[in-house]
């Protein structure tokens, strides 16, 4: 029976109360990005930069894990305004060009702290 293991990875401006992920057998859940560079902690300064440092993140954290974006079977997207909603797609699909994941986008009212505008969690799978 497999086990939870948590990926261990340090990435910038992480939240200290999360795991960056956890794998259970060949799945990796990983837990909700903001959009801060992932190694200086930088806050992107637009939805656009937002996405890719979140995206970036979510790279980073998957490959400490054992698997890639390209082994993502589903996204789930809080955004603060749906005005926000088109170019944060135009920056997803250049990470996910083909075979794209299930995704699920919800606007919110607000994220935990003003100056995000975006969040993304993932699982993904880890190829036999």
């Amino acid at each position: 029976m497999p086990k939870k293991e948590i990926v261990q990875l340090k990435t910038a401006a992480a939240n200290p109360n999360l795991s960056p992920a956890t794998k259970f057998g060949n799945l990796v859940f990983v837990s909700g990005q903001t959009g801060r560079h992932p190694e200086t902690g930088e806050l992107g300064k637009d939805i656009r930069e937002q996405t890719r440092f979140i995206l970036e993140r979510i790279k980073t954290i998957l490959a400490a894990a054992g698997t890639s974006l390209d082994n993502v079977l589903a996204v789930t997207t809080y955004v603060v305004n749906p005005m926000l909603v088109p170019a944060y797609n135009e920056e997803y699909a250049k990470y996910f060009p083909t075979s794209k994941p299930s995704r699920t986008t919800v606007t919110v009212a607000a994220l935990n702290q003003p100056e995000l505008l975006i969040e993304i969690t993932a699982t993904a799978c880890i190829p036999d």
